[in-house]
């Protein structure tokens, strides 16, 4: 860094002149005159000296701690007024300056407020006493400062008595964005609401959510913690420490603080971000202790010091990691360097600042550069004094220019354009040559309609008295040797978002992301956090998430559970997956299976219609009812068999309310017709004379079938109708959808099995009453048998179906369709068809005719044992029997008398040979 220096004539610096304060006017710190003059406060030197007790006597003291960038904003001040008055803005009304010393003291800030709010033209700097300060003409008109947050805060509230604008360009305290606390005071920057904010979202953006704050024990210090605090937390970051340093270098508490400090960023290894509230003295001091420690972190600065040239010449700054941090944009500062540039030229009479600083070049110029600074910063104006005597003085060229901050000399120029384009609102009518012309609270009010061109672009105060001019994201980067503090992004508050310029500075955003700084390990996608004893939310366990549950991204506070039953997720997904459906597909080797069995049933049924067609005047068939009856039974089965397709394949509507209906109908016609053929038999072999009577009465083939077949079709009309079965998606299988028929009423479908069980019930007992029949008519027994499968195929249904579940439970059912319809249809044909292709010989008229009549003698025996036994019932009997034969024409050949088990040799009581004959014909007719 290169350095040109003059040498100007030596002088000797009188003590009084210097710095005593004799009287108001050596007070000033620079000043000019104007025809509307514009106060400033700026903190130019860090510290006010104090006595080593508390003060007795109210004296201004002499302060230390030269500050070259605030210094800056004083020359940046004078430079924009100068300028201001060397154009047309104004159209000849000048603008004069009185710029006084904050030393980043509120007392001290105060005086100069008061001296502010004097009457104008007062010799003695009197400030009057009114109730209505609207007339009042002040010795300024608005006021360009202060350098702190906390000194800003006091004055705005005096300056407010009167109502004089203030226009701060770099108090950034959220607080004073309120109009009703602060209701004249302005700022050409953004509040620390948008400062805290874009920290908040970088610390978020790179992962980082365990960090540490550094802050000063003031007023901005407090309030931008506050700030950033909620900031952090909208962003779910958490701080796990704060440490707060004294604002004064004086306390004497301050060193033991800095170094508590250190030991617990250094005691706290997860922590490797800090964010850093502070002034750039104290960030000096921190670093050299934190450097000492060999402390290597990520630091995250405050727009107070982020560019702040003096720390990032630390020797060894480069040790203490990564510095990144937020700064005020800047604009074309190019005539203020060439403003500084000639600086040394310009008279020193009317600006003490610029006498000092020419002092102290002279002071420190044997000095390297670091040192140089810090000879600068760490000389009081008491001991300035004492070492100037007798020194050439020495300017270094382009010092000031490589210390300059941009973002804070372009926000000074703004504050003073800002008030001179407000000044040419008020005089554009007035004759503002005359301080009277026009009242502080007047030019406030045009203040805030004012709007600024810069960089060809509007700016203008918002509602509470801010400029949104955006951040700078500052990035400290060594180059070539030195720390380089380059433009890493920028930040724009209205969207809240990086801008990045190229891909290069991209990259070194994407750098920081590789630092951890968590209290946890991250939780990867498929795990959620889990909360431990820890007070912090950031501090947690990772867990895998549950069953059904899943998230898709880093450090989730919880899983999503899959919020469609379709879906589903195995434990630590990072994703749902679709529900595989299944129901009893064609493809399926069982419903395949299932299928053929049904067919073979069908083919069953059409052979044995074939059969009983081609033997259709053979006894057999008309021993089974009949054809008519013998086919609407096997159409019912065919039917039935048929049902079995539509609980195969994806389930519709359709399907779900035909399969039931249509099996429950056919079935119920099936039992029907075979309750007819029981009731039958029953009536042609029974010689139970009340039996007889009954059965008689109850024989109505035609309305029996239709009643009983009725009475089903009703139940499934009303169940379709008011309970509709439906197609439902059952969920019970983790992974998968079951698609299955719902009912719709269990109900109505157990009324519907339960009617066919009732039927089946009454046929079951009417074919066990004739089950000695005749073998060749034996059909009873056989229906017995095709009832009692039923019921075990059902009774055996019921338990299986109530706790089957998943996609075979179709199945279920096709099965105990299959065997009912196989165990009646079995029972009923196969035996007559047995008999029609293999014993031929027996379906013969003659050979039935002598079954019959063997029968017919043993039943006619049975019934003289009956008619002995009951003598009062003997003459019915016979008349029974007498009638039922009448209509025989022919005769059997057997014997006149017969054995009946058990009994003696009855000849009395034997019925008739031709009576037995007739009987057996007519059976054989009937039947």
């Amino acid at each position: 860094m290169a350095f040109i220096t003059f040498l100007i004539p030596c002088f000797v610096v009188s003590t009084d002149i210097a710095f005593s304060c004799q009287n108001t006017d050596d007070f000033v710190g620079a000043s000019s005159p104007g025809d509307i003059v514009i106060g400033g406060l700026f903190a130019v030197h860090g510290e006010m000296l104090r006595p080593e007790e508390y003060p007795i006597k109210p004296v201004i003291q002499n302060c230390a701690g030269f500050e070259i960038q605030i210094f800056l904003q004083t020359l940046a001040m004078i430079h924009a007024i100068e300028t201001i008055n060397n154009s047309t803005l104004l159209s000849g009304v000048t603008l004069g300056y009185e710029i006084y010393d904050t030393c980043a003291e509120v007392t001290k800030a105060m005086a100069s407020a008061l001296r502010f709010l004097s009457k104008f033209d007062s010799s003695e700097g009197v400030v009057e006493f009114k109730c209505n300060y609207s007339d009042y003409i002040p010795r300024i008109k608005a006021v360009v400062g202060a350098s702190y947050s906390e000194v800003s805060m006091a004055v705005s509230r005096l300056l407010a008595l009167q109502l004089i604008p203030q226009v701060s360009p770099v108090s950034s305290a959220e607080i004073l964005s309120d109009k009703i606390r602060f209701p004249s005071f302005f700022r050409t920057i953004p509040s620390d609401f948008h400062q805290t904010r874009a920290m908040a979202h970088l610390i978020s953006e790179s992962g980082w959510n365990w960090i540490g704050v550094i802050a000063t024990d003031d007023d901005n210090g407090r309030f931008a913690l506050e700030s950033f605090g909620v900031q952090t937390m909208a962003n779910n970051v958490c701080i796990a420490f704060k440490e707060m340093l004294p604002a004064y270098l004086s306390d004497n508490t301050f060193h033991t603080k800095v170094d508590h400090a250190i030991e617990k960023i250094v005691k706290e290894t997860r922590v490797n971000v800090i964010v850093v509230f502070m002034r750039q003295f104290h960030v000096l001091k921190l670093f050299k202790k934190a450097i000492e420690r060999n402390v290597h972190k990520v630091w995250l600065a405050s727009d107070n010091w982020s560019s702040a040239v003096k720390i990032s010449t630390i020797p060894n700054i480069r040790e203490l990691g990564t510095i990144v941090g937020f700064g005020f944009k800047g604009g074309d500062i190019s005539t203020f360097q060439d403003f500084l540039r000639n600086l040394h030229e310009k008279p020193t009479d009317n600006n003490k600042f610029l006498h000092e600083y020419i002092m102290l070049l002279s002071v420190c110029a044997h000095l390297e550069y670091y040192d140089f600074q810090m000879c600068i910063a760490n000389q009081s104006q008491d001991d300035l004094l004492q070492n100037v005597e007798n020194k050439h003085q020495i300017w270094r060229d382009d010092f000031l220019n490589t210390n300059i901050e941009p973002g804070f000399i372009h926000s000074t120029v703004l504050a003073v354009y800002a008030i001179a384009h407000a000044i040419k609102g008020q005089c554009k009518d007035r004759n503002c040559k005359d301080p009277s012309a026009f009242t502080p609270w007047e030019l406030l009010e045009e203040l805030k309609k004012v709007t600024v061109i810069d960089d060809d672009k509007e700016i203008k105060f918002d509602s509470k008295g801010d400029m949104r001019t955006g951040y700078d994201v500052l990035l400290w980067k060594e180059i070539d040797g030195h720390m380089e503090i380059t433009t890493m992004a920028e930040y724009d508050p209205e969207k809240d978002d990086f801008v990045f310029e190229d891909e290069e500075k991209k990259k070194d955003f994407l750098d920081l992301k590789k630092v951890q700084s968590t209290c946890s390990q991250h939780c990867r996608p498929g795990q959620m956090k889990k909360v431990t004893e820890s007070p912090h939310t950031c501090c947690y366990e990772c867990v895998y998430c549950p069953e059904n549950h899943y998230s898709n991204q880093t450090d989730m506070d919880y899983c999503y559970r899959c919020n469609n039953k379709t879906y589903w997720a195995p434990i630590n997904s990072t994703t749902c997956y679709r529900k595989t459906i299944h129901f009893l597909a064609w493809s399926d080797w069982f419903a395949v299976f299932l299928l053929l069995l049904s067919a073979f049933g069908v083919l069953l049924v059409l052979s044995i219609s074939v059969i009983f067609t081609k033997n259709l005047n053979t006894p057999v068939v008309k021993a089974s009812g009949g054809l008519t009856v013998c086919y609407i039974i096997l159409f019912s089965h065919f039917l039935s068999f048929l049902s079995t397709i539509f609980f195969v394949d994806e389930p519709t509507e359709f399907k779900c309310k035909t399969r039931q209906a249509l099996f429950g109908i056919s079935f119920a016609l099936c039992i029907s017709c075979i309750l007819i053929k029981s009731l039958k038999i029953l009536l042609a072999f029974s010689f139970d004379p009340k039996l007889q009577n009954f059965l008689k009465c109850v024989y109505k083939p035609v309305p029996t079938v239709v009643v009983c077949t009725g009475i089903q079709v009703i139940i499934c009309t009303f169940w379709l109708i008011f309970r509709t079965p439906f197609v439902k998606q059952n969920f019970s299988i983790p992974r998968e959808i079951i698609l299955e028929c719902n009912e719709g009423s269990i109900v109505a479908f157990g009324i519907m099995l339960g009617y066919i069980a009732a039927l089946a019930f009454i046929c079951f007992i009417f074919a066990f009453k004739g089950r000695k029949l005749p073998e060749n008519y034996n059909e009873a027994k056989f229906i017995t048998f095709g009832m009692l499968i039923y019921f075990i195929a059902w009774i055996v249904f019921i338990p299986v179906y109530a706790t089957t579940f998943g996609k075979y439970l179709p199945a279920v059912e096709i099965i105990v369709v299959l065997i009912s319809n196989y165990g009646i249809l079995c029972c009923t044909f196969l035996p007559k068809c047995y008999i029609i292709i293999y014993k031929q010989e027996t379906n013969t008229k003659s050979a039935f005719l002598k079954m019959i009549y063997t029968y017919s003698s043993k039943s006619a025996g049975s019934v003289a044992v009956s008619q002995i036994s009951l003598d009062s019932k003997s003459s019915s009997s016979r008349a029974t029997i007498s009638d039922s034969c009448k209509s025989e024409k022919n005769s059997v050949n057997g014997n006149s008398h017969f054995q009946v088990p058990g009994q003696k040799l009855i000849k009395e009581k034997v019925l008739p040979k031709n009576t037995v004959r007739t009987t057996a014909r007519k059976r054989l007719s009937s039947i």
